[in-house]
């Protein structure tokens, strides 16, 4: 079925996509372009969005509408991956469990991600399918395992967006010392190597959440993305390579992930210099002024 007003954004769903890695099917929407049914001969970036089932709590089809009335980002296909009940374990680290033994399927659902779902896309759209060009984000646990595709598979994302991620995760929760210092993205990423070309963009909000295992008054969401943004660099990130952006008061909700997610699309799809760069130049400025948001 196809939701596609005039001149805006069209929305197409799946009802039942089914994963053979998964043994299980799932809704799943692709939000096409204005211009796509217009132009044949043109291809697109692409955007996975885990969580995909809290895209329109997110009014992304209203944002993307005005972001492309402006000509302010280059057309994009979003592919919208609904979540199943067993979204505990299919998100996470695919190599490894935390200390609940929770993330078994994380690296079954890489597979179908990478080998199901993203080929059914390129076959059935206009996809430009290179790393540079393909994108994957997510919020809470979807943030975490958007960055944990993205950084497990820099063959096929080149961008990763991670909105409110839970970077906590982790595999002892025994005391703070060692919940501070189990946690696995940290850990993964000090053990590994540079991805040459994968771009890294984090949000967080002021008022995530209230703990603060460490005491040092900076509440443990904002310290484990800033500290995940760390280990990043110690390995040979770039500042052009990683954005942090930080919302004043911004709190684990849709409604906070909705007033970052045209500041990531901006970041991550920029449109290609030309008459309306002026106008790109006025959203950011606007964005830097705007007393919720540091940018």
């Amino acid at each position: 079925m196809t939701d596609q007003p005039h001149s805006a954004v069209a929305i197409e769903t799946i009802d039942d996509f089914y994963s053979f890695h998964l043994d299980n099917t799932r809704p799943i929407e692709i939000y096409l372009p204005p211009d796509y049914s217009g132009d044949p001969e043109r291809a697109y970036k692409v955007l996975y969005a885990n969580d995909g089932q809290d895209l329109r709590g997110l009014s992304l089809k209203s944002i993307l509408d005005a972001l492309y009335a402006r000509h302010a980002i280059d057309p994009i296909i979003v592919v919208a991956i609904h979540a199943t009940s067993d979204r505990l374990n299919e998100y996470g680290l695919s190599d490894q469990l935390d200390y609940r033994q929770r993330g078994a399927l994380a690296a079954t659902y890489a597979h179908f991600v990478i080998d199901e779902l993203a080929p059914f896309i390129d076959r059935n759209y206009r996809t430009l399918s290179s790393p540079s060009n393909t994108a994957i984000m997510g919020w809470s646990l979807g943030g975490l395992s958007a960055f944990d595709l993205a950084w497990q598979h820099p063959d096929r994302f080149g961008i990763v967006g991670a909105f409110s991620a839970s970077f906590w995760w982790r595999s002892n929760n025994s005391s703070p010392q060692l919940q501070q210092t189990s946690r696995l993205a940290h850990r993964t990423v000090r053990a590994g190597i540079k991805r040459s070309g994968l771009r890294f963009w984090f949000q967080a909000g002021t008022r995530d959440e209230s703990a603060d295992r460490d005491r040092n008054g900076v509440i443990d969401s904002v310290q484990d993305t800033s500290e995940l943004i760390d280990a990043l660099k110690s390995i040979g990130y770039r500042t052009n390579a990683v954005k942090y952006v930080e919302v004043k008061d911004g709190r684990h909700t849709q409604e906070t992930w909705a007033q970052a997610l045209p500041l990531f699309l901006h970041w991550a799809f920029p449109r290609p210099q030309n008459s309306f760069v002026r106008w790109i130049d006025r959203i950011v400025n606007l964005a830097r002024r705007n007393p919720g948001i540091d940018y």
